[in-house]
């Protein structure tokens, strides 16, 4: 190996360990509370140091966005790519959805909060630039499942793939939020398992999107009930 291939090998290796260092310190501290010298002091390395790699905290935080949408995106194309129709990859990114949600919660509070506010990164900022690539390619996925649904006949035919991914994804965020945010006033209040609101969403969404409900239903047992054969 040359001395320029192990410069670039140690620079990578430098970067990623203050990626894991931004992370520890982001997730426990929260975005706001976080410092450049906080990372810089969990990853023994000067604030200097850092700016050769970062040019502030905006672009870091980004770093570990692209992160969790990587993650993301690799779930949704296995809920793809492991489901025949288009009403199973739907359903089946939404439960990946869900799973995303409940083992990475970090990623996915990051990921939210980037939606929400206005991080004032560079503009040639390549991790914001990616973050902002993977998020229209998650969105295409769940466009991609709509579309080969409306293609085998599982889903309405007037869907608008684009459109209806769209709201798929606000609303089962806004389910999730519920889920985190009401847990106890759902089961006080109104005597409702917080686990059950999912799958009765998806419910929901099976009888508004499904060309032919009963139908659909009617064959995804039947597949079922062969697999369990």
């Amino acid at each position: 190996m040359g001395i320029a291939e192990r410069r670039e090998r140690e620079k990578k290796q430098r970067r990623n360990d203050i990626i894991d260092a931004a992370e520890r310190v982001f997730f426990s501290k929260g975005w706001r509370a976080a410092t450049m010298d906080d990372v810089a002091e969990a990853v023994e390395l000067s604030k200097a140091t850092l700016y050769l790699y970062f040019k502030n905290k905006e672009e870091l935080y980004a770093a570990i966005l692209v992160r969790g949408s990587e993650l993301l995106h690799d779930m949704f194309e296995t809920a793809i790519q492991t489901h025949d129709t288009g009403i199973e990859q739907i359903r089946a990114i939404g439960r990946a959805y869900v799973a995303f949600h409940d083992q990475h919660r970090d990623y996915y509070e990051a990921m939210m909060y980037f939606e929400t506010k206005d991080l004032d990164t560079c503009d040639d900022c390549t991790y914001a630039q990616k973050c902002d690539e993977y998020r229209d390619l998650v969105m295409g996925l769940v466009a991609t499942g709509v579309r080969n649904g409306i293609d085998d006949g599982t889903l309405r035919s007037d869907l608008e793939p684009m459109k209806t991914a769209v709201l798929l994804w606000a609303q089962s965020s806004g389910v999730l939020r519920v889920m985190a945010t009401a847990t106890e006033k759902l089961r006080e209040v109104h005597a409702i398992d917080p686990s059950d609101l999912m799958e009765t969403f998806f419910d929901f969404v099976f009888h508004a999107i499904a060309a032919n409900p009963d139908e659909v239903k009617a064959r995804m047992n039947r597949k079922l009930d062969t697999e369990q054969s």
